[in-house]
C-alpha cells in the first residue's frame, strides 16, 4: 500500500544491520540505551502487524496529524516510567541477534501490509482509524528514531527523499493541528529560532 512505509522500514533495517556489536549497550536516547532505542523504534514494525489483526467499527481520527494530537493528549496522563520500561523490554525482545530480529519484523510487516487494502483498524487506546492514516505515523517514527540511532552511533545515515518529505510535512501539519505552526514557519524561513525544547510530539 505505502511505498514510503516500505522505504522507511527498509532503510531503518539497513541502519540496524550497520550497528557495531560494541554499541548496543552504549547511550541511545534519554533514559534508553541503544538497544532500548532500537527496540522502541522496531515497535513501529510490530504494531503494524499487530493492529492489522484487529478491526474497528468506528473512525476516531482521519489524519496522521490528528492521531499525534490525540497521542499527545493521551500521554499527559500516561506513566512515563512505564513508557521507558516498554522501550527497554522491546530492546530485550530483540534477543542476541537484533539485526536479524528487525529483518524478520520488517519482512512480516511488509507482507502483512501487502495482503490488505485499507482496513479500519484499532490502535493504541482503542482508537479507530484507517491503515492509510496509521502508516504515515510509522514512517515518521522510523525516520525520527533512525536519525536518533545514527546520532547515537555516529553512523552515516541518509533518509530517502520520500521519507524525509513525508516526515517533515507531517511534522508541519502536527504543528498546525497543535496551534504552534507560526514559530515553526518563522524558524524554517530563518526569521527566528524555535524555543528550547520545542517539539511537535
Amino acid at each position: 500500500m505505502s511505498t514510503t512505509f516500505r522505504s522507511a522500514a527498509t532503510t531503518f533495517a539497513d541502519l540496524v544491520r550497520a550497528i557495531p556489536e560494541s554499541a548496543w549497550d552504549g547511550p541511545g536516547l534519554g533514559e534508553w540505551d541503544l538497544r532500548a532505542l532500537v527496540g522502541h523504534a522496531s515497535r513501529s514494525l510490530i504494531t503494524v502487524s499487530t493492529y492489522l489483526q484487529t478491526r474497528a467499527d468506528h473512525k476516531d481520527v482521519t489524519s496522521p496529524a490528528d492521531y499525534y494530537a490525540w497521542v499527545r493528549e493521551h500521554l499527559t496522563t500516561a506513566d512515563a516510567g512505564a513508557i521507558v520500561e516498554r522501550g527497554r523490554q522491546a530492546g530485550r525482545d530483540l534477543g542476541e541477534h537484533p539485526a536479524e530480529t528487525v529483518d524478520s519484523l520488517l519482512e512480516r510487516a511488509l507482507d502483512d501490509v501487502a495482503a490488505v487494502e485499507d482496513p479500519l483498524i484499532t490502535v493504541i487506546g482503542g482508537l479507530g482509524l484507517r491503515l492509510s492514516t496509521y502508516l504515515p505515523t510509522r514512517v515518521f517514527e522510523l525516520a525520527v528514531h533512525g536519525l536518533d540511532v545514527a546520532r547515537a552511533t555516529g553512523l552515516d545515515f541518509a533518509l530517502p527523499d520520500d521519507v524525509l518529505a513525508d516526515a517533515t510535512v507531517l511534522a508541519a501539519r502536527i504543528s498546525v493541528r497543535l496551534g504552534t505552526a507560526t514559530p515553526v514557519l518563522l524558524a524554517l524561513t530563518g526569521r527566528s529560532e524555535l524555543p528550547s525544547g520545542f517539539s511537535v510530539v
